[in-house]
Order: C-alpha cells, then sequence, then structure tokens
C-alpha cells in the first residue's frame, strides 16, 4: 500500500472520483500544508489559514501504479488554473500533489512535466512535501455519496 495526498480543488467530487478507481483502498478528506492546527472548514474558507482542500489516497501499487493514478488525476482537474477549480476559488482550492516519500515527488515531476510538454503550458499544479494534514470534519467524508445533488468541478461519470 502506498499514500498520497492530492489537491484538486473541492474535495467532495475528487474524492467520488478517486474512489471509483480499481485499486484505491481508502480516502479521506482534509486540510493538508497549512499553518493552522486543526483547522476548520469555516478557518479554512475564511481566516487565510494556507490550506489546500486535499484528499488522503491509499492505493494498492500493485492494481494502479502512481504514475497512473496521478495521469488521472491531472486527466480530472484543471491543471494550468490558480487557486480556481471550477467555479470555486481561493487559495484552499489550489491543486498540488503531497507527499511523505521522496520517491514519490519523482514521479509526480515526470507526470508534470510530460503533461507540459504535450500542451505547451505551464502547470499550476505544485509538488511539494507533505507538511501536515488534518481529517475534515466527518459531514465532509463521502460528502457526494450523502449527497448525490452536490456541487461538483469534476465532470466525470462516477
Amino acid at each position: 500500500m502506498k499514500t498520497i495526498y492530492l489537491a484538486g480543488g473541492c474535495f467532495w467530487g475528487l474524492q467520488r472520483f478517486l474512489d471509483s478507481a480499481k485499486g484505491v483502498l481508502e480516502t479521506e478528506v482534509g486540510y493538508a500544508n497549512g499553518k493552522t492546527e486543526h483547522p476548520t472548514y469555516e478557518q479554512v474558507k475564511h481566516e487565510n489559514t494556507g490550506h489546500a482542500e486535499t484528499v488522503k489516497v491509499v492505493f494498492d501499487e500493485s492494481v494502479l501504479t502512481e504514475k497512473a493514478l496521478l495521469h488521472r488525476f491531472l486527466q480530472v482537474i484543471n491543471p494550468f488554473s490558480v487557486n480556481k477549480q471550477g467555479e470555486d476559488e481561493g487559495e484552499q482550492y489550489r491543486t498540488g500533489i503531497y507527499f511523505e516519500d521522496d520517491a514519490d515527488r519523482l514521479v509526480a515531476q515526470e507526470e508534470i512535466a510530460l503533461l507540459e510538454r504535450e500542451s505547451g503550458k505551464r502547470c499550476a499544479v505544485e509538488v511539494l512535501p507533505l507538511l501536515n494534514f488534518w481529517r475534515a470534519e466527518e459531514y465532509h467524508q463521502k460528502y457526494l455519496v450523502k449527497n448525490p445533488g452536490g456541487y461538483c468541478h469534476i465532470f466525470t461519470t462516477f
């Protein structure tokens, strides 16, 4: 099993999308790489905590390689948009790949470089070590399963 943290705008749709991938064993939404300990959603939204809405992804690399996972991730977000995904704007909606193992940095950088070569555009996805991750409130976990009509900026079939 491997773990990586992906920020792709509002975490509801990204979690639902990732949960649908064969090889993903577990996901959890939360707030990553900010300066406030144990932030609430309201703090992240209104108090400039520096956190990004992020999905913790635990996956079986024998079924889904990290490269394939990151490729799928980059296909469902707008990797060129700064602090904006869909209708959501603000620093908490920035895109990022956060890692605990430096080998994951190399895989992420390779995928970003490939995307930039293919598109001819500079990618806005940050690739950084995970500094912190705080689990979001329970009502955010699997939100679109509990609320199937809820907002989602990711337009894909679940």
